[in-house]
């Protein structure tokens, strides 16, 4: 829910979540019906939306269990619901004639005919596979005119198709499919160059499973996560070479004009288990340049690039697919370095405001702040003030002290800040 306010504070149009047993969304998430209703209230009041996932690819478990949960969303009033199995929509339209439905980015719509059968289902938006180019885009808006289009612009992806992938379920029976996904493409490997017998994989040649021989072993190419020697997988080669797991981050910052110049009217922040500081800068930075389309300069969107290549954690950035069907995915690195820690956030203690016109802040720790620290103050629209830390005041017994750490105790202390700053500000500081 903090985050969820963050990213809202931070210039966020709208936000989207979902519940652990029909999103995408399992592990580092304590929504439930209760927290949607209290977040779809705290949007409304301030003109903000709110859309429900419902995007896994469900199995008949999960169908007997949709009606109420589909039912309860109807009587909250949420905005949007964004699906990819074509079941769940069907199921939506007969309990929820008029809900807004999203086609999820997970049913990969890459052309003007799937888009065309989706807005004569009755669709308002679709959300485009992540293979859809600049030159799709364009033919899908002249084709369907009245229909959506929402592209993800920034954040993680994976090395699969629309995120279709089988890894997780493969190594420990987590399906990423259904929300689960450990992220066995960021695991260390390594390559072998064959070497396996067909009993090292689990496999006999006498079972009627088994496709493989001794000798097809042997001559093949394999990477194997250092935990689970005994899972190889072997690397396929084509006309285009190898697949290697791990991809670079999604930052299509540079190309906002010319998305919307073909026809995108939402662009979309992949936020899924990420930090308070990743909410306010992605959403700050991407909201300051939509809402100056028409007059920001390519020198300030350089600079804001610069931005979000430096001063948070990610993998190197990519174009993906949408300068051509080729992308550039595949990187070595599985985090580049920044120099930059997030330190804290803004809150409100005792109902003393933390507004611009005090000269004071309350912020909750995060990660060590000490006297002397220069640190950088992240406000919403992505402006930043200068702070040298002075003083520390601990708010729980009113003492000053030299430094404070963070926690799951979630310290709050007092700094001096001219002018203040709004609530869910986030704070920096650079690591020497």
């Amino acid at each position: 829910m903090d985050k969820m306010k963050t990213a809202l504070a931070h210039g966020a149009d709208a936000v989207y979540a979902g519940i652990p047993d029909f999103s995408l969304r399992v592990r580092i998430n304590d929504f439930d019906i209760k927290k949607i209703a209290e977040g779809v209230g705290y949007c409304h009041a301030r003109g903000k939306k709110l859309y429900v996932t419902i995007n896994i690819f469900a199995h008949n478990e999960h169908i007997a269990k949709l009606p109420p949960y589909i039912k309860q969303l109807k009587k909250i009033g949420v905005d949007a619901l964004i699906i990819s199995d074509p079941g769940i929509i069907y199921m939506v339209k007969e309990i929820w004639p008029e809900a807004e439905i999203h086609l999820s980015t997970q049913a990969n719509c890459t052309n003007w005919q799937a888009a065309k059968f989706w807005y004569e289902l009755g669709l308002k938006r679709v959300i485009l596979g992540r293979e859809t180019t600049l030159r799709d885009i364009k033919e899908i808006k002249k084709k369907v005119p009245k229909l959506d289009l929402e592209v993800f612009v920034h954040g993680a992806m994976c090395m699969s198709y629309s995120g279709r992938c089988f890894l997780s379920k493969y190594f420990v029976d987590r399906s990423g499919n259904l929300g689960d996904c450990v992220q066995p493409c960021r695991w260390k490997y390594r390559m072998s160059d064959g070497g396996f017998r067909t009993s090292d994989v689990g496999c006999q040649t006498s079972d009627i499973g088994c496709q493989i021989s001794d000798s097809e072993l042997s001559g093949s190419v394999f990477i194997t996560e250092e935990k689970r020697p005994n899972q190889p997988l072997e690397v396929v080669e084509d006309e285009h070479g190898s697949y290697i797991l791990n991809s670079k981050d999604l930052c299509l910052l540079k190309y906002l004009k010319d998305l919307r110049d073909a026809g995108v009217m939402s662009f979309k922040i992949e936020g899924r288990a990420k930090s308070a500081y990743y909410q306010a800068l992605t959403a700050g930075i991407y909201s300051r340049v939509t809402h100056n389309l028409n007059k920001i300069t390519n020198q300030e969107i350089n600079k804001l690039y610069k931005e979000l290549e430096t001063k948070i954690t990610n993998r190197g950035y990519s174009t993906g697919f949408i300068l051509g069907e080729k992308g550039e995915e595949d990187t070595e690195n599985p985090h580049q370095k920044i120099d930059w820690q997030f330190c804290g956030v803004v809150v409100n203690l005792d109902n003393k405001k933390a507004v611009t016109g005090n000269s004071r802040i309350f912020v909750k720790i995060h990660n060590v702040i000490k006297i002397g620290d220069d640190i950088e103050v992240v406000l919403p629209q992505y402006e930043i003030k200068k702070l040298k830390v002075k003083k520390i005041i601990d708010t729980k017994n009113d003492q000053e002290i030299f430094e404070a750490h963070g926690g799951a105790g979630g310290k709050i202390v007092e700094l001096e800040l001219k002018g203040g700053a709004p609530e869910f500000s986030v704070l920096r500081r650079k690591v020497v």
